[in-house]
């Protein structure tokens, strides 16, 4: 009796046991292409000899390292020091308010997030992220200087942002032990009377600190330097999305006209086709007001503080010209870390990258002066073609650019200075 049940059941179990088999070996048919597919390795587009060329001209990052022109401590660590000091420090203004790192917030990749900045009150023009400014030919929106050290002379005494003076300046720095020690070692000694060449001073050691903010490598820049070397695996890591958004933007987008080598941009200026009203009745001139602004000014190139040589940087500055054509041209903005600065243009009229790259594929030709950008025409994307664009611009961010932070070290005095 036994040995007749036992028969079934053991053919019962084994027929239990190949329909989990015939299951099991059924499900392994089924999810195979799956995983076979994820565990290939990511597609590189067939990108053509000139495009790989185009793609190749957008590197390689870091370019050759720069200094500010006409700044003859640039590079020197003692002035990056003070300048770093310096640039978080609220008592550069008389009332105390507003640092440089107000508007240039490290957590906000050295912009401020705004439309528009705002000082004492409100301003006209978008705060520019400082990451790899040493690498610009002009400073400004507008163009109106031609070093960042003459640069952060604007803000310092403009009455409508930090509002502050040479004397004043002169005077923290000479009351302050720390300051005037940091001082006193990236210039040699401690202020002297001469009120303004102390600001010029400061402000050159502004100028050394953002002229160290460089950077680092992003997943466009792997993209790029495996292209370089022929490595067709590591190229093939960069997302598809981005691969084709890059191809739009060397190609049909012809973004990379003006948004052209290792920084993204041609230094030059332009018009896009973009309202430039600041408030209904007032325009804002651009560059036509930024190339007299920088004609005028005693701290350019060409005047007495500068330390340049008469190089190259030197004749762009004597030689530049006014034109009509300038009057509503702001400057090709470097892209690097775009995707951490928004809102967007010189004004912030374009919240997010998406406005912006809606904004070139339904281009008002009509918004453009008669002397505009004549390569620009809209360029009808198709959605996909924006998400894509989207994709690439993403891809140029360096993942540690909103993680900077100020050495502990700055929290002391100097060393060297002693007790103070």
């Amino acid at each position: 009796m036994i040995g007749r049940i036992g028969r079934p059941l053991r053919w019962r179990r084994m027929a239990a046991l190949a329909a989990l088999a015939a299951l099991a070996a059924l499900a392994a048919a089924l999810v195979t292409p799956v995983a076979r597919a994820a565990d290939a390795p990511p597609a590189l587009l067939d990108f053509s000899a000139d495009e790989r060329q185009r793609i190749l001209r957008h590197g390689p990052w870091p370019p050759p390292a720069t200094r500010d022109p006409g700044n003859a401590q640039a590079g020197q660590p003692a002035t990056i020091a003070l300048g770093r000091r310096l640039f978080f420090d609220p008592r550069l203004s008389p009332d105390g308010r507003l640092a440089c790192a107000s508007c240039h917030a490290p957590h906000l990749a050295f912009a401020d997030g705004q439309a528009r900045a705002t000082g004492r009150e409100p301003l006209d023009r978008n705060t520019p992220s400082l990451w790899n400014a040493v690498h610009g030919r002009w400073y400004g929106w507008d163009g109106a200087f031609d070093s960042l050290w003459s640069q952060a002379i604007h803000p310092l005494r403009n009455p409508r942002e930090m509002a502050s003076d040479a004397e004043h300046l002169r005077a923290l720095v000479a009351g302050d032990p720390a300051l005037r020690c940091a001082y006193a070692q990236a210039w040699g000694a401690a202020p002297g009377p001469d009120a303004e060449t102390t600001l010029v001073h400061l402000a050159k050691s502004l100028g050394a600190f953002v002229g160290s903010l460089v950077s680092g490598p992003t997943p466009f820049d792997a993209f790029r330097d495996a292209l370089a070397r022929g490595d067709r695996r590591a190229a093939a890591r960069y997302p598809q999305a981005a691969q084709r958004g890059l191809r739009l933007f060397i190609g049909k987008g012809q973004c990379s006209s003006c948004h052209v080598g290792p920084s993204f941009s041609n230094g030059e200026f332009a018009d896009i086709g973009l309202p430039f009203f600041v408030r209904p009745g007032v325009v804002d001139p651009g560059r036509h007001g930024g190339i007299s602004a920088l004609q005028r000014s005693p701290y350019n190139l060409l005047g007495r503080h500068s330390d340049a040589p008469d190089g190259e940087r030197t004749a762009l500055t004597r030689h530049v010209d006014l034109q009509h054509r300038n009057f509503g041209e702001f400057k090709v903005p470097g892209l690097r870390n775009v995707a951490d600065t928004a809102p967007y243009m010189h004004d912030g009229q374009l919240a997010t990258l998406e406005a912006v790259v809606d904004h070139y594929s339904n281009l008002n030709l009509d918004r453009l002066h008669a002397d505009g950008e004549q390569i620009l025409k809209p360029l009808r994307l198709s959605d996909g073609e924006r998400v894509d664009l989207v994709a690439f611009l993403r891809s140029l961010s360096d993942p540690s650019a909103t993680r900077w932070r100020r050495p502990a070290a700055d929290a002391a005095p100097p060393r060297g200075c002693g007790k103070v």
